[in-house]
């Protein structure tokens, strides 16, 4: 048997709280008060013996640190919890006041920037997107447009900036998470930009950046299949190639926050040139400009016309399906290389499963029963069970959902912090 495929919608199914659901062998690193908070938040409701039983701690313990919860206004007792069998009354349980905290997420692409509005419990009150031309931008251009995509996503809300606690941007490049710079974009025309400094200064709101292949990871980890995972991948391919890792049922980023660079590893020594100036990276076969690029010889187009990128891909996907053979070729070959990029992920980090997202999954050549079968062979599976591969869902929310959970998070670590100082 090849590796196991799924498919689903735009948008991942709705499910009872947000979170990790797993503990983490780093869990005991965190106050206890902030580990049964983010138990009942994983939960979407659960009762004091619930959380005794989780956490291994005494009903003492869960009484004295719920109360304290409840005091400072992050936890709430409510009814609802079904009645057990032969018992008296429903049992309490515990929910996260969802209006204590609200944060934004944003996804900034190439052509449509989007963002979501999010409450304390995770639960997604608005949303909104903005169009925007096609090429880098100047720091300050982009904080402009992202200062409209925020006043979007506030009035559909109701809400205003001071309700606010904080903001998460997911970007495609090279992003140093810890210190909110950016080495380097295709979004952005300069180098080493220090966008946080310059987003407090503008918008007076604590921002947490990080690639976007990790804020997608963590809508995977916060509100979808990775919730009850200790160990699994996303890569997804769009304008770029990226990847995100979870080990241990945590983000991992590498030493310097700036690790997993799929998209950049080397498949080629001197090959197709890579939006990052160098030769032979995996994106310069597989990205939405890789394509193009091919794309514009197999239809006879003018490689100067100003047809979009998206435009010309889905005019090639609609000829290869036609049967056009140089059309289906461009897709198989980008399936090749997508083959060995997953291999080398499969040898580096033996993941239980790869979610394949991002807006190229609509094309099925790439994740066709000959890519899967490619990908095995290269893999030394050894007689054991071969890594799942699953296709999700690609919809700007999904991204800008990961960015609202890097937010909440930071927040979350900050109250907490707060509380035990």
């Amino acid at each position: 048997m090849y590796d196991e495929i799924s498919a689903s919608g735009d948008e991942s199914p709705s499910v009872s709280g947000c979170g990790p659901l797993l503990p983490t062998a780093s869990a005991s690193a965190k106050p206890l008060r902030q580990q049964i908070f983010e138990h009942v938040r994983g939960a979407g409701r659960a009762a004091r013996t619930d959380v005794t039983r989780a956490l291994g701690i005494s009903a003492g313990s869960a009484t004295t640190l719920t109360a304290e919860l409840i005091a400072t206004g992050l936890l709430r007792e409510v009814e609802g919890l079904p009645r057990e069998t032969g018992r008296g009354r429903p049992p309490v349980a515990l929910e996260v006041v969802s209006e204590a905290c609200h944060v934004i997420g944003i996804k900034l692409s190439d052509e449509v920037h989007s963002a979501v509005l999010t409450d304390f419990s995770g639960q997604m009150l608005a949303d909104a997107s903005l169009p925007t031309p096609p090429t880098r931008k100047g720091l300050d251009d982009l904080l402009d447009e992202i200062g409209v995509l925020v006043a979007l996503v506030l009035n559909g809300s109701g809400k205003d900036m001071c309700d606010i606690a904080a903001v998460g941007i997911g970007l495609s490049g090279i992003v140093d998470h810890h210190t909110g710079t950016v080495p380097w974009s295709p979004l952005l025309a300069d180098r080493d930009m220090d966008v946080a400094t310059a987003f407090v200064a503008r918008f007076g709101v604590p921002l947490y950046l990080d690639n976007d292949a990790n804020v997608l990871t963590l809508a995977e980890l916060w509100f979808g299949a990775g919730r009850s995972m200790t160990d699994f991948a996303v890569v997804t391919i769009e304008h770029g190639v990226g990847m995100g890792l979870v080990l241990d049922n945590r983000l991992f980023r590498g030493s310097r926050g700036m690790g997993l660079e799929l998209g950049h590893t080397k498949v080629q020594l001197d090959g197709a040139l890579c939006r990052c100036g160098q030769r032979g990276c995996l994106e310069a076969y597989l990205a939405d400009y890789a394509l193009a690029r091919e794309a514009a010889t197999a239809l006879h187009r003018n490689p100067r016309n100003l047809q979009s990128p998206n435009a010309m891909l889905d005019a090639l996907f609609a000829q290869a399906k036609g049967g056009n053979e140089a059309a289906r070729t461009i897709f198989r070959r980008a399936g090749r290389y997508l083959s060995v990029g997953l291999a080398n992920v499969i040898q580096l980090f033996d993941p239980e499963l790869i979610i394949l997202s991002g807006e190229r999954m609509q094309y099925d050549y790439l994740y066709s029963d000959e890519v899967l079968a490619d990908m095995h062979k290269l893999t030394l599976n050894d007689g054991r069970k071969a890594c799942r591969v699953e296709i999700h869902a690609w919809g700007d929310l999904v991204w800008a959902r990961g960015a609202s959970a890097l937010a909440l998070a930071a927040v979350t670590d900050k109250i907490m912090g707060e509380a035990r100082a």
